[in-house]
């Protein structure tokens, strides 16, 4: 289902904290665009299990040695929807869901992010836009935002012009974040998460961003997608939260679905706080 991964050619290695506010402002290099040619897909074996969900199977985790679960959460535009009821292992009629219920990050772990794109997103808007998303959630997790308390959930980021891969046979230890072609038609980004369901801990996330087929925009324009819009909602997944489908939840960051120029789910609803609040 994916299909060419891109490689930067110059950016600086950078630290975020976790927290936007409480980090020293980073130096950033813009990165340059080569296509690699290399390819990731949805395994033949991977089953959907839920509407855009889909069952990875069962792997070892390298740093514990245990068993481990993984899913690829696909993310859709509006108007390509397939249909289905709220998605992640728990209905809930008060507009949040969990991936699996109670399972969560117990340590923060580092994040990598190849910024390389070929739809001009300069490379230090999507890192610290990542950053700056990463710090909603975790912000939130303590039931009220905008008080600089919260928890650190997803841990520190940095930027690489190394290529990056995303795991859909077993994780491999890192979390990866970058662009590439999406071939299944409708998707915008996909997030793979893999847990360990005895513990319902968290191990691994990694995202990839479809910029082949659709352009990107750092301000919400028409006929674009806004990367932060998206990136928001996509680490949403990483944290633990499911997506949601229901008429009555259409204004939550994990709304399943998403179309140009929206910019709602930058800003975390009601629901989006509450579900978080409630996992950590």
């Amino acid at each position: 289902m994916y299909k060419k991964l891109f490689s930067a050619q110059a950016v600086a290695a950078l630290v975020l904290a976790p927290l936007a506010a409480l980090s020293a402002p980073p130096i950033f290099v813009t990165a340059t665009v080569a296509p690699s040619g290399r390819t990731v897909t949805i395994p033949q074996r991977a089953v959907e299990v839920a509407p855009n969900v889909f069952d990875l199977g069962a792997a070892i985790d390298p740093a514990s040695g245990g068993p481990v679960q993984g899913y690829m959460i696909v993310h859709r535009r509006a108007g390509h929807a397939k249909g289905g009821t709220q998605s992640g292992g728990n209905a809930s009629t008060k507009c949040y869901a969990y991936i699996a219920r109670g399972t969560k990050w117990r340590i923060a772990e580092p994040w990598t992010v190849n910024p390389a794109n070929t739809r001009g997103l300069a490379g230090e808007f999507v890192v610290s836009t990542l950053a700056s998303s990463v710090a909603k959630w975790e912000d939130a997790a303590d039931g009220i935002t905008g008080n600089g308390i919260g928890e650190n959930i997803l841990g520190n980021g940095s930027a690489t012009s190394s290529a990056l891969s995303a795991d859909t046979a077993a994780p491999d230890g890192k979390n990866e974040v970058y662009f590439a072609d999406i071939a299944d038609i409708g998707v915008i980004a996909a997030t793979i998460v893999w847990y360990n369901r005895l513990a319902k801990t968290l191990v691994e996330w990694d995202q990839v961003y479809d910029d082949v087929s659709y352009d990107w925009s750092a301000a919400g324009e028409a006929g674009k997608f806004d990367f932060e819009n998206i990136a928001t909602h996509e680490l949403g997944h990483s944290v633990g939260m499911g997506d949601l489908y229901t008429s009555s939840c259409t204004e939550e960051t994990m709304y399943g679905y998403a179309d140009f120029g929206e910019t709602k789910k930058q800003t975390l609803n009601t629901g989006d706080i509450a579900g978080v609040n409630a996992l950590y």
